[in-house]
């Protein structure tokens, strides 16, 4: 007999729920969807109507898929960030809710919303931060840097998603190395780099250590390998009166901090997630 799609979706969420997974409802809701063609808004509006054969065997598929642990914003192909639906593949990590804090961050910091900033995202990966920034700063200039091909290619393609033309580009560059200084001068420097140590990597859960690209993870042997590299010479690029910021991990605060110090910056601040952590530390040139 057809089933709804209110119960594929519940059916999803009991099985997902029963497996750990903390987002379930979410979740559930977003792979039946991507499964059956819809967005998330069709979905619930359709959650009466009866579905096909056709649509539930591809639930299933999706189902399998995340129960062996595969993170769904890489089966479905995207994910949401700072209200932006962005593209995502097993080259980038997962935009994050604790990345969204940089974000607000350097959006207080920079004042007015017509504020005529040139912004540089170091670490780009998706381009998430970078793409944002962009996004609610309509006069602004972003450069997305990275080191991987494979993520710039993400980071294009969500750059052409927000319809930000010429004012995002993209730019291969090591954050590990001296910059070009045909980079040019920023206003904001903002950062989400690798910093889970390396001999921690193995611990982490399945699904960011199976699935998410170490390249995008290993900060070296105590984490801050990044932060050290990127304020010894990246900093140079950053104009006098401007910001940089970093996400940090949970217990790192102190430690970029104490780096920033030592930089020069200096106004230091920082800004804490959801969950009471120190996630971003800033300062000013």
């Amino acid at each position: 007999m057809p089933k709804t799609y209110n119960e594929l979706y519940i059916d999803l969420r009991r099985r997902l729920r029963d497996a750990g997974v903390e987002a379930d409802m979410l979740e559930s809701a977003l792979l039946v969807a991507h499964a059956a063609g819809k967005d998330y808004a069709k979905l619930m509006a359709d959650l009466r109507l009866y579905t096909s054969p056709e649509v539930e065997a591809r639930v299933e598929a999706l189902a399998q898929r995340r129960l062996s642990g595969e993170p769904a914003a890489y089966i479905i192909g995207s994910w949401g960030f700072c209200g932006l639906d962005l593209a995502v593949d097993a080259n980038v990590l997962i935009p994050r809710a604790d990345t969204e804090i940089l974000v607000e961050t350097a959006l207080k910091l920079s004042g007015k919303t017509d504020s005529e900033l040139r912004i540089l995202d170091l670490c780009t990966g998706s381009g998430c931060i970078g793409v944002a920034l962009a996004h609610f700063l309509p006069k602004s200039r972003v450069v997305l840097a990275d080191v991987s091909p494979q993520a710039l290619r993400i980071a294009r393609e969500n750059v052409q998603r927000c319809g930000l033309g010429a004012r995002a580009v993209c730019v291969e560059a090591d954050a590990l190395t001296l910059p070009s200084q045909y980079l040019g001068s920023f206003d904001f420097i903002v950062c989400n780099p690798p910093y889970i140590p390396a001999r921690e990597i193995a611990a982490l859960d399945s699904s960011v250590r199976d699935y998410e690209p170490r390249l995008a993870l290993d900060g070296g042997d105590d984490g801050l390998k990044f932060y050290r590299a990127i304020l010894g010479g990246w900093k140079s690029l950053l104009r006098q009166s401007g910001w940089m910021l970093f996400e940090v991990g949970e217990t790192q605060a102190d430690e970029v901090e104490k780096l920033m110090r030592l930089a020069g910056l200096r106004s230091l601040g920082r800004a804490k997630d959801t969950a009471g952590w120190d996630r971003v530390v800033y300062g000013r040139q």
